[in-house]
């Protein structure tokens, strides 16, 4: 991960390319700016940047192909800026290997708290690296921790008001004879393999042939290392560590934003659809795209684990 916090934008439209300048400066980012697909990927390829901001429809390929080329040399945190809006076009954002999912007209402060939560989660990657035993080589460079505490408060007074549900992360133990979810397939009478209380953070997870293991930064899946998406990991590891407990999408975007409490102008629709497209793409890596073995969909609410590996 590259030291300096670059940022670049590729945006054809001036007032919006100005405008998450703006944003992304305020954040602390140096910004190269590029307005078509060449300039896009060669801006990439020469500084490295931490965070690139993609809008699709720009000259030259479009921005779903910009960012398969852009997988092919770069870890760039990758966020899709655009105005299309429906589900499929989000799946194959995901699936082009973007990280996150904007829809335009945007709220400025939205897009200035998801930057800022990405630099919180690459911050504590890097530290993680750092006191990790195993870690070998120079400790990356990361920002200081103290910048990030003020961040986090400029966006608690910004955007959290007076009487928040807060979403807990230790769900009160369930009885094995609680009655299934409506929507789900499963039946009360099967022992959940995964236990319905949250596993320690840094516990290698398993689950048949899937595993996980957040000190590693892998997920496998029958002695293969899957090639997942930094949203993708995420989810997995959280799903895994709560087992057949029920995630909201609303509590799965404030997961991979690295955030506790939620409100319903925070999580909107289009973040919870971008959930959906980053367990679309999680799915078909686990080969669950045709029958249910590992991710379950509870209709309406969220998801969860199977109640046993297919």
């Amino acid at each position: 991960m590259p030291a300096s916090r670059n940022a670049v934008i590729v945006e054809d439209d001036p007032d919006t390319r100005d405008l998450i300048q703006l944003i992304l400066t305020q954040s602390g980012f140096t910004t190269v700016l590029a307005d078509d697909s060449d300039s896009a990927i060669e801006a990439i390829r020469e500084h490295e940047p931490l965070l690139t901001t993609l809008d699709i429809n720009i000259p030259g390929i479009d921005g779903f192909a910009v960012a398969k080329r852009v997988r092919e040399f770069s870890r760039t945190y990758m966020i899709i800026i655009t105005s299309l809006t429906e589900e499929i076009d989000i799946v194959r954002g995901f699936e082009a290997g973007a990280d996150d999912y904007l829809v335009k007209p945007f709220r400025p402060r939205e897009l200035r708290a998801r930057a800022d939560a990405m630099l919180r989660r690459v911050a504590f990657a890097a530290e993680s690296e750092r006191v990790s035993p195993d870690a070998s080589g120079p400790d990356p460079a990361v920002p200081q921790p103290e910048s990030w505490a003020a961040v986090a408060a400029r966006e608690l007074r910004d955007h959290l008001a007076v009487g928040i549900d807060g979403v807990a992360e230790t769900p009160a133990p369930v009885a094995e004879t609680h009655e299934p979810a409506r929507g789900s397939t499963t039946t009360s009478a099967v022992r959940p393999t995964l236990p319905l209380e949250p596993a320690p953070s840094d516990q290698v997870l398993r689950f048949g042939a899937l595993t996980f293991d957040p000190a590693g930064g892998g997920a496998g899946l029958g002695g293969r290392r899957l090639d997942l998406t930094s949203a993708e990991a995420e989810i997995l590891h959280s799903l895994m560590r709560t087992g057949r407990r029920v995630r909201s999408k609303a509590d799965l975007v404030l997961t991979l934003r690295g955030q506790q409490y939620v409100t319903s102008h925070f999580v909107n629709e289009a973040d919870k659809r971008a959930v959906d497209g980053h367990v679309a793409g999680l799915r078909r890596k686990l080969g669950d795209d045709d029958a249910t073995r590992y991710i379950e969909t509870v209709r309406g609410v969220g998801y969860r684990m199977a109640t046993e590996p297919g």
